[in-house]
This record gives structure tokens, sequence and C-alpha cells, in this order.
């Protein structure tokens, strides 16, 4: 019965296109035909662009237009997958996951060098598509797809490294060995605010370990999706190898209910809000299927003074609201506040003090630029507002105290996923696995051994002896 409300929590308000002809859309008023906009070819993006790959390009589903958070104005279209191109899409995945998992490890990885290095050759492009759509800054933006690339070159290395121990055995002639095996097919749901990162943390490390991928981006972000695919796409066909591999739907909640709900997913990987991540931990685990949930995060500590527009005019009306919220609980309005007079979603970066640590709002993530500031007495109050909101993500602290350092990661410290000292709380290097704790989901990606959360584990004992002993001795006499 909450299958209804899941399909309400997934959907995104994306502008419908009523009809490609229509006046208020025509080619003269879409950015990629304006010439400042003209590198957006090189990514292979046109007026409409499909918004299917399963070795072949597709789409005709609904018709969605992509717009520029920085000025509201449309960039491009991209036509979405129909349910029938969907479950054409994930047939020809299972169908390609026969051809990958039997390529050796290695090679593997040399398939994933080739696209890190394709990813390279597009760096500046790609990330001036993150900042035109998403609508953070362009550093950030190619900052984003360096962290892809990043992770393709950690794959590359993992690919001749992943594998379980050789463990003794207490009979003779016996050999205990752990052997691991690729899940087969892993949906990944990724969100509008790392519209490439996100995805490349899930898909270098599932290809190497023998996985075929099926995304589905945000439908606010369909043209990133649409020239990563591209990318990957040819390094596939390059190298004669099925482009189901890496398969991409844009679409609606629909689309993430059939990825959520059925066996055929191996892990489903979303990053979203808590709210959402809920259902969609209830519908993975109703059929015993394996989740990796990357949720909501409200750290303690952020610090930005050079940021881009909100992602949507809906975002800027939370930034409004979240500051009523606070005025009502006891906040001060220090400094911000408003929003800026200025084409686009731009707001005033916003201080706000005099709340309690326990305010509602203090603990609401508002993925706005609000920050409350909270004054303390002891470390161990900090430490406990820290750890008192639901979410888990990352966590810091500023300090030369070389005790509270150790007191701060250890037992009765932060009890987030990231736990920092002296270093910001964004910018997770992929080296380590991210993720966080509670309602941040408790999934772990990129580095460290998240790698294992896309294969499943196989205990073998192999007897190469004549007799056929039983463990701890048990003898039937």
């Amino acid at each position: 019965m909450w299958i209804p409300r899941v399909a309400r929590l997934l959907a995104v308000r994306v502008k419908q296109t009523p009809s490609v002809g229509a006046a208020a859309l025509n080619m003269s008023t879409l950015l990629v035909n304006r010439p400042q906009y003209s590198w957006l070819t090189e990514l292979g993006l046109s007026e409409d662009n499909d918004g299917v790959y399963n070795g072949s390009w597709g789409g005709q589903g609904q018709v969605v237009t992509s717009y520029c958070p920085a000025n509201n104005e449309p960039i491009a279209r991209v036509r979405q997958a129909t349910m029938a191109e969907y479950e054409e899409t994930v047939q020809k995945a299972q169908d390609a996951w026969k051809v990958w998992a039997d390529v050796p490890a290695p090679k593997r990885g040399e398939v994933v060098r080739q696209i890190g290095d394709a990813l390279r050759g597009k760096i500046k492009a790609l990330g001036s598509l993150v900042s035109l759509e998403m609508g953070k800054i362009y550093v950030e933006g190619v900052g984003e797809v360096q962290e892809y690339v990043d992770v393709c070159d950690y794959a590359v290395g993992l690919s001749r490294m992943i594998g379980g121990p050789i463990l003794p055995s207490e009979r003779p002639g016996h050999a205990l060995i752990e052997q691991w095996n690729p899940v087969g097919l892993v949906g990944i749901i990724t969100a509008f605010n790392f519209p490439v990162a996100v995805y490349g943390w899930n898909n270098a490390i599932a290809l190497i370990c023998g996985n075929v991928c099926l995304w589905k981006g945000a439908p606010t972000t369909p043209l990133t999706s649409v020239a990563v695919t591209r990318i990957v796409a040819e390094v596939l066909e390059r190298n004669h190898l099925p482009g189901a591999i890496c398969s991409m739907t844009c679409g609606g909640a629909d689309i993430g209910i059939h990825l959520n709900l059925f066996s055929f997913v191996g892990l489903l990987s979303f990053t979203g809000s808590t709210q959402v991540g809920k259902q969609v931990a209830m519908m993975v685990q109703e059929r015993f299927g394996r989740q990796l949930l990357e949720l909501g995060g409200n750290n303690a500590i952020i610090a930005s003074t050079l940021y881009g527009p909100l992602h949507t005019k809906q975002a800027v009306q939370q930034y409004l609201a979240a500051i009523e919220q606070a005025k009502q609980q006891g906040g001060t309005l220090v400094c911000g506040g408003k929003i800026m007079d200025r084409p686009g979603n731009y707001v005033e970066p916003t201080i706000i003090t005099g709340l309690p640590h326990d305010a509602p709002i203090v603990h609401t993530e508002t993925f706005v630029p609000i920050l409350y500031v909270l004054k303390f007495k002891t470390e161990d109050e900090a430490f406990a507002w820290n750890n008192e909101v639901k979410q888990g993500l990352s966590s810091s602290i500023f300090t030369k105290d070389m005790g509270r350092v150790f007191r701060w990661l250890g037992p009765k410290g932060s009890d987030c996923g990231i736990v920092n000292v002296n270093i910001p709380t964004s910018g997770a290097e992929i080296g380590g696995a991210f993720g966080g704790e509670k309602h941040t989901g408790g999934g772990r990606e990129s580095g460290s051994d998240s790698w294992k959360q896309y294969m499943r584990r196989s205990t073998c004992t192999i007897n190469y002896s004549k007799d056929l002993p039983l463990a701890q001795g048990i003898k039937f006499e």
C-alpha cells in the first residue's frame, strides 16, 4: 500500500514540454543553440537528446526540458524512457553481464582505465555542463568529474587485488578459501547535487568487480547523464563490448520503483533524501535485496565563500522557509537572508545565531547556504550536540589539543561515517570509504573495502584427501 506514496516521493518536478514545436521552447531559445554554449556539442548534445542507452540510443517517453539554475533558461530537451524501453534495457543489461563476467578482472580494469582517460579528455566541457545544469561553480564541476577519473585510476589497481584469503582448515587434506563473485546487475540512482561523481564511485568499482550497471540519474540533470553515458559508451564500443554493460535510462518515479522492487537487481545503490531512502530500504528489504544507501548529511560545519545558485526555484522557497522557521524557533538573523536581485536562483549566504542546539530547524537538512552558529561550554556538550542529530555523514573539529583529537575519533566522539580534524566536512578523498551512519543510510562507496558491497562472498571447502572427516571432530559411530 505504500508504493503510491513512494511514487510521490521519488517524483521530482520537471518542466514538461507540451510539444516539441511549442513557441516558448523553439530552437532559438535553447542555450545549446547559442554560440557561447557551442561546447555542448563536444559532448554530443543537441536540441533533442535520447534519454535511453542500452547498446543503442533511444527514448520514446515524456519529453523534458533541462533548465539552467543560474538564469532559469532552457538548455536542451531529453526524451525519457518508456516502461517498455526500460524493460528492454534491463534484459540487454542481463545479457551483457554474461559476456562481462567472463572477462578477467585485470582486463576489466583496462577498460575502466580507458573510461578514465576518456573523461580526462572531456573534463572541461563536462565540468562546464555540471555547472550549467546543476548550478555549482565551474571549479567544483571540474572537480566532480576529476573524482570519477580518480576512482577509475583506483579501480584499475583494485582489479588486480580483489579476492579472498586462503584460510587454515581444521581437517587434514582440506583447503578453505573465500571466493568473491559479482552480484550481477547494479542499479544506480543518483541525486542532482553530484550528478557525475556518485555515479562514478559506483560505476568504476562495480565494473572491475564484474557487474553491469543500470543508471537512473536525477530528473533535473538529464543532460549530464546523457553526456557521461556517451563518453562511457564510446569506450565500450571501441573494445567491442556490449554497450548495455553501462546502461542508462532517464525517467521518473516509475523506473525508480521498478529498480527497487525486482530481484534481478543484485545491488541497488540509492543517493537521495532520508525520507525517500526509508521507502527505498523497505522495498529492497521486502525482497531480501542488497542496498547501498547514501542519504541526508546535515554536516556539523560548512563554510562557503564562493558558490553558485540553488538548483531549482523550489529550493529558493525552501531557503526562505528555513529562515522563517529559524526566527520562530528563537534564532537571530546576523547576515544574509535575502534573494539576490539578479537572474537565476541566487540567494545570500546566511548566518543565524541564538538557536538552542535541539531546535528542529538545526536538525533539518535544508540543502541551502544557511549556517547556524551554536555556542557550547564543554567538550562533552559539543560532542553530544554533534551526535544528537539523526544524520551521520560527516563532521569536523578544529583543535590543536591532541587529547581532544583522539577523543573526537574514539568511541565517545563523533558517530559519523566521516570524522575530520582541522579540515572542512566536504571534499572526501576517494581512497577512503565514503558514507555515513544512522539516517544517512550506512552505505559505503569509493575506496577502502567498499568493493565488497558489489560482490557476493562464498566460503568454499575443498577436500583433496581420501577421507570424509566432519568439522568439529564429529564422528557418527
